[in-house]
């Protein structure tokens, strides 16, 4: 069935002839315009992880992205300090019932381990200083400006937070196996001490060189201060 439109024109009074107007609305349905419509509505609508997760981190607030890397260099860190001071100690402890000497000497291997606990700190408080609050943050479909400089500056500082962290596990982990051998050969020839002491101060340079790039990384990230 096909209805044809007349031109529209009101009445005389102004009002408008809704015989007309049904007649326009029925000739858009059947002939598809109002399906169009629809379909381009619903495609707007569509969520975005149907065609990729990747928007699911782009969803989530800088400012949680920033926080997170905090998080993890200072946890990591921490982590990885403990785990050296645990392997280096407990060698310590058994290797000095036999040869108490080792005791006293040996307990640089605990201060490499414990520096690496704070790279960890330091980095963290220089990450924190660098996070410019805004009042109000919410991520938008396409971020532009400041919006965008925000966003971006946020996964950096995610990005720093694991070079960091993942630098100073494995640093503490070295150190302490490292520290833990040293222990148990001086005991045994205590010519070997400085020697594997060399081992030590490279196994401890690794984390400072996280440290190192990680400051060069939380440089390119700026919070813009916008407050309205």
């Amino acid at each position: 069935r096909l209805h044809f439109v007349q031109p529209y024109h009101p009445l005389a009074d102004g009002t408008a002839d809704m015989g007309l107007i049904e007649d326009g609305v029925v000739f858009a349905a059947e002939h598809g315009h109002v399906k169009a419509h629809v379909k381009e509505v619903a495609q707007v609508a569509e969520t975005c992880f149907t065609t990729s997760y990747l928007c699911v981190f782009e969803a989530i607030n800088p400012y949680m992205w920033s926080y997170m890397g905090i998080a993890i260099a200072l946890g990591v860190s921490v982590l990885g300090a403990a785990w050296g001071i645990f392997l280096t100690g407990s060698s310590i402890v058994g290797g000095g019932i036999k040869a108490p000497r080792i005791s006293s000497k040996n307990l640089v291997s605990i201060i490499f381990c414990e520096a690496v606990a704070i790279y960890g700190v330091i980095i963290a408080i220089i990450m924190a200083n660098k996070i410019e609050g805004s009042e109000i943050f919410e991520v938008p479909a396409q971020p532009k400006g400041w919006q965008a400089q925000t966003m971006v500056a946020g996964w950096c500082m995610f990005c720093v937070g694991l070079s960091v962290g993942l630098s100073n596990l494995f640093c503490g982990i070295c150190v302490g196996v490292s520290g833990s051998g040293c222990a148990l050969g001086d005991a045994q020839r205590p010519e070997l001490f400085v020697k594997m002491l060399i081992v030590e101060i490279f196994g401890s340079a690794l984390g400072l060189f996280g440290v190192i790039v990680g400051i060069i990384q939380a440089n390119g990230a700026t919070f813009p201060k916008h407050l309205s």
